[in-house]
């Protein structure tokens, strides 16, 4: 039996981001939908810092996250190292993703093809 594969926002937020060796390294902060099609473009992810202070934000393509059941989170296959180098934002800046440059840059750095193609 599957099961449904619908679930709301306010459960995807604050879910545990995992790296492929099983490494926490982050939580969804939120999501990016497009609101004509419906889509979720990014999930934008926390990372590092402590009681919010030093956190970077990670926008990461939507499709780049596997939901793993067992760990109830989702797995990206990105290193550490990999994560500190990628594209950031302040939490005040996420329309920024708004922008299609910004965007296409994101998508480029995750080897993904941008979601409105």
């Amino acid at each position: 039996m599957t099961s449904n594969p619908l679930i709301s926002s306010d459960r995807v937020e604050g879910t545990t981001v995992y790296n492929t060796a099983g490494d926490k390294i982050g939580h969804i902060d939120n999501l990016m939908l497009d609101k004509r099609s419906g889509k979720v473009a990014y999930a934008v992810m926390s990372f590092g810092g402590f009681l919010g202070i030093g956190e970077e934000y990670h926008p990461l393509p939507w499709q780049s996250l596997d939901y793993d059941e067992r760990q109830e989170g989702y797995v990206v296959d990105i290193s550490e190292d990999q994560l500190r180098k990628a594209p950031t934002l302040k939490r005040t800046e996420y329309d920024r993703l708004r922008d299609d440059a910004y965007g296409r840059s994101v998508y480029s750095y995750y080897g993904a093809a941008p979601f409105w193609y």
